[in-house]
């Protein structure tokens, strides 16, 4: 067994938990709202059609925020068509997935949804193929009260009162070549500040999200955050990041260090949005929107769009089915996004139903959880008031992907209202299980409250409609407190949840 310790100080604060950390993602992509949000001829559908299984399950996960509709949808889509009498309501081609998009959901049903799942809606504008009037309409039709043309339509539509939508992300991805309206980082950099001060004149309080790179092996990442950066400083309040992650070639010892990629990634991107923040003489700082995070295994079968003259609506797209590895991985994400709290200000998980999502459903029929929905609704549930900085001390193996890397990864959260200490942990070891000691000073006599683990001596269990429960998140009883000391068994390739609580 190896052995390492976790040391917190009560004295050492990182930032606040942000609610907004534990965001989620709809795009109209494969099943994400058709059958899967909406399926209008499911036994729990409502008067508008959403599953209240689905609407269940999205509160039970604890989702804050819901980005929507896109993802590199939304660089194609026309926001009009999507409003008024359905029967009106034109198809379209949609160029990013190879689909017909019938506009049955638009803006003002997302929002009726939002509203019924608990959940702050987080709009995307077109900047691919379209630009600042159509992101100015958009906003006056969800946001103004009445008396314009836009804001009388949306009353006629039957919403009286504003949609009231707070954060807004300006396009999506544009440095990829894939995306629909792609774009060089000064076309999009001066684009986005003019649509952004627009925006802006009609409402100057809102929060926005300027295009960060695609990914951090893309060419154009740094360069392109800091010339859009360079263009929108003063006026957006986060750049976006995204990263997906997968086990390749069967390395997944590298897989399970994952995490490391990501700190490093929100390192160089805080570290760029710092420099032009110095260069430009400006004392507010731009903050990181985490909105496309998650496992995705792009190169399966499952994620290759339809060709030819085949444009579906809705057709299965992006359904990976997560196994236990794939559910520690995300939580070690979820760790190191609260890690960076002082700086990631919000983040989606992507997607929220069906596709590479932590939700499924059937048409029609049954719906039920991956493995990546546990240490997600449990990091929601339990993570609050402050993050706590970690020095952790654990043995190092090596990667191919990421070099050395602790076994232990790890992030404290306490709740002074409540005394509750929380540890989120993952043992990125293999084959071998860690003897893990917790050094919480500031914290007399401690007591467990609940020690739960993800883990399976198969690694590669996944969950079915027929079998979502035989692999949960169980007790574990190797967790013991004394006055100063916590000590928890963490076997191979696992995520535990500890919570502890002052007397």
């Amino acid at each position: 067994m190896l052995l390492a310790s976790v040391t917190v100080d009560r004295a050492f604060v990182v930032g606040p938990v942000r609610r907004r950390t534990f965001g989620s993602f709809v795009e109209h992509l494969g099943r994400c709202v058709y059958t899967g949000l909406h399926d209008p001829g499911h036994p729990t559908a409502d008067a508008d059609g959403f599953r209240g299984d689905v609407v269940d399950l999205v509160r039970e996960l604890g989702v804050s925020t819901v980005r929507y509709p896109g993802g590199n949808f939304v660089s194609g889509y026309r926001w009009e068509d999507g409003i008024g009498p359905r029967a009106q309501r034109p198809a379209r081609l949609d160029l990013a997935w190879h689909s017909t998009e019938p506009n049955t959901v638009g803006v003002d049903e997302f929002v009726r949804w939002a509203r019924k799942a608990g959940v702050e809606p987080m709009m995307a504008v077109n900047l691919g193929t379209r630009g600042i009037q159509e992101a100015l309409d958009l906003l006056e039709y969800c946001n103004i009260r009445g008396g314009t043309a836009w804001s009388d339509r949306r009353r006629a539509n039957g919403a009286e009162e504003p949609h009231d939508i707070r954060m807004w992300c300006l396009g999506n991805e544009l440095d990829g070549p894939w995306q629909t309206g792609h774009k060089t980082a000064h076309e999009y950099g001066r684009l986005a500040a003019e649509t952004a001060r627009a925006m802006r004149q009609i409402q100057p309080d809102l929060e926005l999200v300027a295009c960060g790179s695609s990914g951090s092996g893309m060419p154009t990442f740094g360069e392109w955050e800091r010339v859009v950066l360079t263009e929108t400083y003063d006026v957006v309040d986060l750049v976006s990041a995204h990263a997906y992650y997968c086990e390749e070639d069967g390395d997944l010892a590298s897989f399970l260090a994952s995490a490391v990629d990501m700190d490093h990634f929100i390192d160089a991107v805080v570290a760029t949005a710092d420099a032009v923040r110095a260069a430009r003489k400006a004392t507010r700082r731009i903050h990181v929107s985490f909105d496309e995070w998650n496992v995705w295994y792009a190169g399966r079968a499952e994620s290759r769009p339809p060709t030819g003259d085949d444009w579906p609506v809705a057709p299965t797209l992006l359904e990976d089915r997560y196994n236990v590895a794939d559910a520690v991985v995300a939580g070690s994400l979820l760790i190191s996004l609260l890690r960076h709290t002082d700086r990631v200000h919000a983040a989606s998980l992507a997607q929220l139903v069906n596709v590479i999502a932590p939700i499924m459903t059937e048409p029609g029929g049954r719906s039920w959880r991956q493995t990546t929905f546990h240490p997600f609704a449990l990091t929601a549930r339990h993570a609050a008031g402050e993050v706590l900085l970690t020095a952790i001390d654990a043995p190092v193996h090596d990667t191919t992907r990421f070099g050395p890397v602790p076994a232990v990864d790890a992030v404290a959260t306490y709740e002074p209202s409540t005394g509750d200490l929380v540890l989120f942990a993952v043992n990125r070891s293999v084959s071998r299980p860690v003897a893990l000691t917790l050094h919480p000073r500031g914290f007399p006599r401690l007591r467990v409250v609940e020690a739960l683990t993800l883990s399976n001596p198969d690694h590669t269990w996944s969950a079915t409609p027929d079998d979502a429960t035989s692999v949960l998140p169980h007790p574990n009883p190797s967790a013991t407190a004394d006055d100063d000391t916590v000590r928890v068994d963490l076997p191979p390739v696992s995520w535990t949840m500890l919570r502890l609580r002052l007397p």
